[in-house]
């Protein structure tokens, strides 16, 4: 099929693809607590992550982002879920939900944040980006051989972020 008869509407709904990977340790899981300089997200934890850029598939947009943002090695990378974030009229954000084990390696300095390990059961006080208690549970959850979820996030009449799983 050539290019053109892909039927690309720029009038229709569009979504920005981007990773999210949670790397395991035994049962730690590595999170960045974003620096003070970021636009969003700043001093709130999160997975690791970022762009999927144009040329590239999830798959290798995580494995770059890993290396990027932590220097460390890992092993069984596979995606757990997918999320659409309904983030303004006409445009969304597709994010691939990846989790991995490490596997060696020394965690480098990042300009996005300061990487940390942490145990799932202490997350509970933290300052999380506000759909990680949602997913995170989800992600760790999953075994394998097991279907990834779905899920779609919205922001309600109050700004209030919604995380609804398909099942």
């Amino acid at each position: 099929m050539p290019k053109g008869d892909q039927g690309i509407d720029q009038k229709r709904y569009q979504i920005i693809p981007r990773t999210l990977i949670f790397v395991t340790r035994g049962s730690d899981v590595l999170l960045i607590k974003g620096a003070a300089t970021k636009r969003i997200w700043a001093g709130r934890y999160n997975g690791v992550g970022g762009h999927i850029e144009q040329g590239e598939d999830a798959i290798s947009a995580a494995r770059r982002e890993l290396l990027e943002e932590t220097g460390l090695r890992v092993r069984k990378l596979r995606l757990c879920g997918t999320l659409i974030v309904d983030a303004s009229p006409g445009l969304g954000i597709g994010i691939y939900i990846f989790r991995a084990e490490y596997a060696g390696g020394e965690l480098k300095e990042s300009p996005e944040g300061s990487l940390e390990w942490h145990s799932p059961d202490r997350l509970a006080g933290m300052p999380l980006v506000e759909d990680l208690r949602s997913l995170l549970p989800r992600v760790l959850s999953i075994r394998p051989g097991e279907n990834p979820f779905s899920a779609r996030s919205y922001y309600d009449e109050q700004e209030r972020l919604q995380v609804v799983f398909s099942d």
